[in-house]
């Protein structure tokens, strides 16, 4: 089992080396495509081994939990593994069309894929220092990659974006330091049950309380959110997918890892800040979103609107409420990414990205039209796309507990999300270009359109297979959800004989 728990992890690790030795040439890009399909190969076997088993766990060189390094996964590390595979092959593939020789040569492959080490390192981690040394990994690299062009825009955004996730580090290392000051162990599965062991529980509310702000700003919660509409909008369109597709769901995964696992002795109280926390996240996004007026900004700010339903379902601590929370992670993670790409095309083609600057791509290029539609209206929850029933399954849990205010919000802002989406269609896609200049996609090289297309093809064609056919994916979901409210089977398989 330790090879199918590590592979996730080594596999880019070994990409990044060789794509950073080869980054000179041309099969430095074709060293990063291998090992994005190699990555996506090991997260499906990873996933059969899970669906298989239930839960898996590794002990590295042997050293037996809680005192060794510790690779778990559950139904939910999985899912996640699997989606980071397939968002880091779909831009993987947008970039080769995107990319320019010149930042391939200053790193960009290498930086790329130490990243999605990082990302699929905190996903598979059953410990909690290890998660913080992942993050780690994952922001470094991906600093390097918001800032590799090196323009002033993308320089001022990096500098913000690491001033705030510092913030999120302290806070993160010293919950770290006082949990173990108080158990004895870092190890998830053991905190699990040293936690309840821990005579002070308000001491450890409070702890609970720092891990919330640390994971909090990598999730992009409010009012925590400042760093990401201040950077997405500045680095390549390829980086700015992968970006909006994962790097705050792992903030979002973390919080569900350890408010469901770790700190569940003052649910009342933990779970109530992030009720409204979630809400006000919602709320501020969406409202950010309609007061711009650059394709990718109103993108970003709905990334956190978007944020505010997945914690949501954490928040509302029921098995309907975290299985919304997952099936919208997964939703998100492909219809943001895709949304990004589709940016880029259009860009590219009509010239520029402010909406009062650009029109007349949907009689240009009809194709890119119903490319964009498709995930926009999946994230504003039309059915029957798969956003429909990510946000159908955490109303129904806000209502099933009589949240009337909370199911409010999640509508109003589902209505609110039209109204960008709609803002976008009608500047950039509907009227025509202000400036008389005529978008084509013909003014893309054919070797670069080609390999921009399919992967929002493709990401499009997953959109709609999980929107017609979502029983597959709600069973994983709720699969997800039982066993984060369970954590039995999660404890014995990482502690063994020790649990018993």
């Amino acid at each position: 089992m330790s090879w199918y728990l590590a592979a996730p992890v080594a596999i880019p690790f070994v990409t990044a080396v060789l794509a950073f030795l080869l980054r000179n040439g041309p099969a430095g890009r074709w060293v990063s495509l291998a090992g994005s399909v190699a990555l996506l190969v090991a997260s499906g076997l990873l996933m059969a081994q899970v669906i298989e088993h239930g839960v898996i766990a590794g002990q590295m060189s042997n050293w037996e939990a809680p005192f060794g390094i510790t690779l778990v996964a559950d139904t939910l590390s999985a899912v996640m593994v699997v989606i980071t595979a397939i968002t880091g092959l779909a831009t993987i593939v947008y970039g080769m069309g995107e990319i320019r020789p010149r930042i391939e040569r200053l790193g960009y492959h290498a930086l790329f894929h130490a990243m999605i080490a990082g990302v699929c390192g905190a996903f598979l981690t059953g410990d909690v220092f290890n998660l913080y040394v992942w993050f780690e990994v994952m922001l470094i690299a991906s600093f390097g990659l918001l800032v590799i062009g090196g323009n002033k825009a993308q320089i001022d955004a990096g500098i913000k974006y690491v001033a705030l996730n510092l913030v999120s580090t302290l806070a993160f290392l010293s919950g770290i330091g006082m949990l173990y000051g108080l158990t004895g162990t870092l190890n998830m599965a053991d905190l699990h049950l040293a936690v309840q062991e821990v005579e002070n529980q308000a001491l450890v509310t409070v702890v609970a309380m720092l891990f919330m702000v640390g994971f909090g700003v990598k999730a992009a919660v409010f009012p925590l959110f400042f760093w990401l509409p201040a950077a997405y909008h500045t680095p390549s369109f390829s980086v700015s997918a992968v970006f909006a597709g994962l790097l705050t769901k792992v903030g979002v995964y973390a919080l569900m890892r350890m408010f469901t696992l770790v700190f569940v002795g003052d649910v009342g109280f933990t779970h109530e800040i992030l009720l409204w926390v979630s809400a006000a996240t919602m709320l501020t996004g969406v409202l950010g979103a309609a007061a711009q007026s650059e394709f990718r900004k109103i993108l970003s700010f709905h990334i956190i609107s978007q944020i505010g339903y997945m914690t949501l379902g954490l928040a509302l601590y029921t098995p309907l409420g975290l299985a919304g929370g997952v099936f919208y992670l997964v939703h998100h993670i492909i219809v943001k990414a895709n949304l990004f790409l589709v940016a880029g095309v259009a860009q590219k083609a009509a010239g520029h990205n402010e909406l009062a600057r650009i029109g007349g791509l949907y009689k240009a290029a009809p194709f890119l039209g119903l490319l964009f539609i498709i995930p926009a209206f999946s994230l504003a929850g039309f059915p029957p796309l798969s956003g429909f029933w990510a946000k159908f399954v955490v109303v129904k849990a806000s209502l099933e507990l009589e949240y009337w205010f909370i199911a409010f919000v999640a509508l109003l802002v589902g209505l609110l999300t039209i109204y960008s989406m709609t803002k976008i269609w009608a500047a950039a896609f509907w009227k025509p270009h202000p400036d008389g200049y005529e978008p084509k996609l013909s003014r893309i090289p054919p070797g670069d359109l080609w390999p921009m297309l399919l992967p929002i093809v493709a990401l499009a064609v997953m959109t709609m297979i999980i929107g017609l056919f979502p029983e597959v994916f709600v069973q994983l979901a709720e699969t997800a959800a039982v066993q984060l409210l369970d954590p039995t089977h999660y404890v014995e398989t990482v502690l063994g004989e020790v649990a018993r």
